[in-house]
């Protein structure tokens, strides 16, 4: 079972394909806080990311995404970001999970809404 799965499910894994690739071509550059590990080609061409989890690409921090896309030539583990104090941690997408946003008055939070307070005027066409 676990061939197809990783043949015919490429959003749950890595495919052989990309391990193949990886095992013969493959150079391992680093891994981020999220244990996605990164690589590139011995010429520096090609550089991708093996997903720790599901295959979620809002789950690339922002210094490895520049990395990826050639933005920066050196990876973060030999140039970090230089932090600065008013940033917040990177975090994945989390639509569909527990921690998805559920603003007041959403089904997904009981959909209760607060009273209206009556500063509203419909608009009427004239």
């Amino acid at each position: 079972m676990p061939f197809f799965s990783m043949l015919f499910s490429w959003w749950k894994t890595a495919t052989y394909g990309t391990l193949v690739t990886t095992w013969f071509s493959g150079q391992a550059v680093g891994t981020d806080a999220f244990g996605n590990r990164y690589y590139q080609t011995r010429d520096g061409k090609r550089r991708w990311v093996l997903y720790n989890g599901t295959v979620e690409a809002s789950r690339v921090p922002p210094d490895w995404h520049g990395w990826l896309h050639h933005t920066f030539a050196e990876p973060p583990t030999s140039a970090p970001f230089k932090e600065k104090g008013w940033e917040k941690e990177h975090r994945p997408n989390l639509t569909g999970t527990g921690g998805a946003y559920r603003p007041d008055g959403s089904l997904a939070r009981g959909g209760v809404r607060a009273a209206a307070t009556g500063d509203y005027q419909a608009w009427k066409p004239e």
